[in-house]
């Protein structure tokens, strides 16, 4: 089976506390309505600190899409080159031994993609094969790997890097803010990560974590639930749309998602040893243990990273990966779970085992 070799993620400079933010957008927002009667969500999302591509002065002034779109593409390349070369040190391969990238992005805009930009950066294999993923949002983290999975499947002998990068910051809304646009602010942050996975014919090397193999995957979208989760392309440039019923469908629907998975893969929910789920919001990971009948102690890592990161969409379930090949012991023959929720509105499933 095509396993995962190693993942990498890195952060923006800019470190800013939840109490900034807070009083920052109290300082924007303090005569809305919406604001007033959202103010508590900036205690109650568990965030603590996020990674930010600006300055909170920068995201203070108006800015056009072009210009903001034009500040992602800079600071997406810069993300991505960095846990590219951080990843290939890891596994002790050379950049042009890659013979695919996977690009997952959901919060800007480039034609050429990030991944043909890098290739002048980092200096790829000019015959590499490029998938860049756009528009799958939080479920891309998921996503990713299950298609970089299936390529795999393909081609036994190939190494594959997937990368994600996600500005969040940059679809910040300065003026009239929705109720949505409030819990965005109280929740998002920006991000990078990469992740090498390895065909069954790649020989074992060292490295600095095990290496779980992915024995199968499961792409999920459900009916008439458009409006769950989108972007809304505004003049000043990206707007999310969330739902407040996403946790109903998590505790509502996922459960029965995962059994039909793993029923499939010829395994029981009780024999799913570790959750590495993304982590949309605390709500949304309280409602993954109740429908599931697990202990919230199940999700501890996706828990700190959202403390520590905030949601960072698509990336924020790598640095949960990442957490967790660093901070756990997993044994012979256990299996996890990699799960996300995005736009669609969809679900993607990776199962792991451990040898």
């Amino acid at each position: 089976m095509p396993r995962i070799a190693a993942v990498a993620t890195a952060t923006p400079k800019h470190a800013i506390s939840q109490e900034a933010v807070k009083e920052f957008a109290r300082s924007l927002y303090g005569e809305s309505a919406h604001f007033n009667r959202l103010f508590s969500v900036f205690d109650t999302v568990s965030v603590e600190k996020r990674h930010l591509s600006v300055d909170l002065e920068w995201l203070g002034r108006e800015h056009s899409f072009t210009e903001t779109n034009d500040l992602y593409i800079e600071t997406a390349l810069d993300l991505a080159e960095r846990v590219t070369l951080q990843v290939t040190a890891e596994c002790g391969l050379k950049i042009t031994d890659f013979d695919g990238v996977f690009f997952l992005s959901t919060t800007g805009i480039s034609t050429p993609s990030i991944d043909a930009r890098l290739f002048n950066r980092v200096g790829f294999n000019p015959h590499i094969k490029r998938i860049p993923i756009w528009g799958l949002g939080c479920a891309a983290g998921a996503g990713g790997l299950a298609r970089a999975y299936d390529y795999l499947k393909a081609y036994p002998t190939h190494k594959i890097l997937v990368i994600a990068v996600e500005l969040c910051s940059l679809s910040f809304q300065l003026k009239d803010p929705t109720k949505t646009d409030i819990i965005s602010a109280a929740l998002f942050g920006d991000g990078a990560a990469a992740c090498v996975i390895l065909g069954d014919e790649v020989p074992r090397f060292l490295s600095k974590c095990p290496e779980p193999s992915i024995l199968g995957s499961l792409s999920t979208i459900y009916r008439d639930s458009l409006d769950y989760m989108s972007w809304r392309v505004t003049r000043e440039g990206f707007k999310v749309q969330l739902s407040k019923d996403i946790p109903l469908i998590v505790t509502s629907l996922v459960k029965e998602n995962i059994e039909e998975f793993i029923h499939e893969e010829g395994i029981h929910l009780a024999q799913i040893d570790h959750y590495i789920f993304h982590p949309g919001g605390t709500k949304v990971l309280l409602a993954y243990a109740e429908g599931l009948g697990v202990s919230s102690d199940k999700f501890r890592y996706s828990y700190d990273i959202l403390r520590e990161f905030g949601n960072m969409s698509s990336v924020t379930v790598y640095f949960v990966l990442k957490r967790f090949l660093e901070n756990t012991n997993a044994h012979s023959g256990e299996y996890g779970l990699v799960g996300a929720l995005g736009p669609g509105f969809s679900s993607e499933l990776v199962l792991l085992k451990w040898s």
